[in-house]
């Protein structure tokens, strides 16, 4: 069987090419529309009932589109339907990172998974937000903050395949390997 990037990628691309061919579409709506159904594919029940030979495709797609909180527009609808039909329900949260990475490219920012100690509030988000992108030399979107109490204290960043870490645990790490070296 395929990897799920290989089969996201043309699903991901065609998406792209008809939200950026069509006037007027609004690429970050997209990309909330195809996130919010990505998040429902990853259900493990959504997944178990469109796996289900007795459950139609219609069936399917009634239970995605009754669940999405916004109506969705007609493009969303077509390529929900294009999804189920060719049975590809599991790779639509592939689909999403994929688009996502492409909408990012376009832009010519990247996203950011911010790991800290604590909880960050609005305003010391704003002020890491500014830093990181002087740090990274690009515009970042910050896509999640996650508490892991594992660091200590400070926060890690990953942006890609880079990663600033610039908590106590990294730094506890650095003086350990100093010191048996």
């Amino acid at each position: 069987m395929a990897e799920l990037a290989t089969i996201a990628r043309p699903y991901a691309e065609a998406l792209f090419k008809a939200s950026t061919a069509a006037p007027g579409t609004d690429l970050s709506g997209t990309v909330a529309w195809v996130e919010e159904m990505a998040a429902i594919a990853a259900n493990p029940q959504l997944r178990q009932l469109a796996d289900n030979p007795k459950v139609t495709s219609d069936q399917v797609f009634d239970v995605i589109a009754g669940v999405v909180r916004n109506p969705l527009p007609d493009a969303a609808r077509n390529f929900l339907r294009v999804i189920i039909d060719n049975g590809r329900v599991d790779a639509l949260p592939e689909v999403a990172a994929q688009f996502r990475a492409l909408v990012n490219q376009r832009n010519g920012s990247s996203d950011a998974v911010v790991y800290s100690a604590f909880p960050l509030d609005a305003a010391a988000l704003a002020g890491l937000d500014a830093a990181l992108e002087k740090r990274f030399g690009r515009k970042l979107s910050v896509s999640s903050v996650q508490v892991d109490e594992s660091l200590i204290g400070g926060i890690r960043v990953v942006v890609g395949d880079e990663v600033l870490d610039t908590s106590v645990k990294a730094r506890l790490e650095q003086m350990k390997a100093a010191l048996t070296a």
